[in-house]
């Protein structure tokens, strides 16, 4: 069904790819553009947001770019300020920024502990703050945010800040659906599994000795036998930000190839 966000405005947070190839928000944001979606595209690095751009461009789609540190309250104000001169209101919100560092919580950094905790848990609280009221005002609105099957799991490898991130993510999206669902807000949230995906392969490659082990570890532990990738996350956010589910919000909508499903480890 073609047009599912038509006439709509997505503002997108991390819609640049983190390295070469198809990173979640960026492919979120071109299946957005393609359902008729206005997107106004933020992330730190101006080029990454840029080359999501381009990339709609070529398939006649409307994209706004916009650089942004949303661990930064001044910024996201601002933001959100510039989208709505640019568009005049914001009907999904997309909150895809995310950062892993490994490490338990003796091995880890207070630094890391904390710069993981705002890229992954403040950068939404911020967001949120700002969009929500425009959301009440114009009556309504559907927030899609993005956590990760290791905020309910235990994946093997110790990365105790991602980890208790994510899971905020989870239960902070799930507050946020319950208080604004009187004002015909929804608040959904997508748990990625091991997703094949520019981000993983800078911190995850040397946990599991070199990224050829990596990729096959990896693919071995999933019982469908192999990584998801951007575009899956990208069709669940759709689904979501869609009114096809205007009945659906405080939900947890798990992508990962069946991997919380199973009992122990096949690596």
């Amino acid at each position: 069904m073609p047009g599912r966000l038509a006439n709509k405005v997505a503002l997108v947070i991390g819609a640049g790819s983190s390295g070469p190839g198809w990173g979640n928000g960026k492919a979120t944001s071109v299946l957005f553009a393609r359902e008729g979606a206005r997107i106004f595209a933020v992330d730190r690095v101006l080029s990454a947001a840029e080359e999501t751009a381009q990339a709609i461009a070529q398939e006649k789609g409307d994209c706004t770019t916009f650089q942004a540190d949303v661990t930064k309250a001044s910024e996201v104000e601002a933001m959100v300020q510039a989208c709505l001169k640019a568009y005049g209101r914001i009907d999904v919100l997309h909150n895809n920024v995310g950062i892993a560092v490994t490490g338990g919580p003796v091995e880890q950094s207070e630094a890391d502990w904390d710069r993981v905790m705002d890229v992954n848990v403040k950068s939404m609280f911020l967001t949120c703050k700002q969009v929500l009221p425009q959301m009440v005002q114009q009556g309504g609105g559907a927030i899609v945010n993005i956590a990760s099957i290791a905020g309910i799991r235990y994946l093997g490898i110790p990365y105790i800040s991602y980890s208790a991130s994510k899971a905020a993510v989870v239960q902070f999206t799930k507050a946020i659906a319950l208080q604004y669902a009187p004002q015909k807000i929804r608040a959904n949230v997508i748990l990625p599994g091991l997703m094949d995906t520019p981000m993983i392969y800078a911190p995850l490659a040397g946990s599991y000795g070199g990224t050829e082990k990596m990729i096959a570890t990896r693919n071995r532990m999933v019982p469908m036998g192999h990584m998801g990738d951007a575009w899956d996350v990208a069709r669940a956010a759709l689904f979501l930000a869609s009114d096809e589910a205007k009945y659906i919000t405080a939900a947890e909508l798990v992508v990962d190839g069946g991997l919380t499903a199973q009992v122990g480890r096949t690596d």
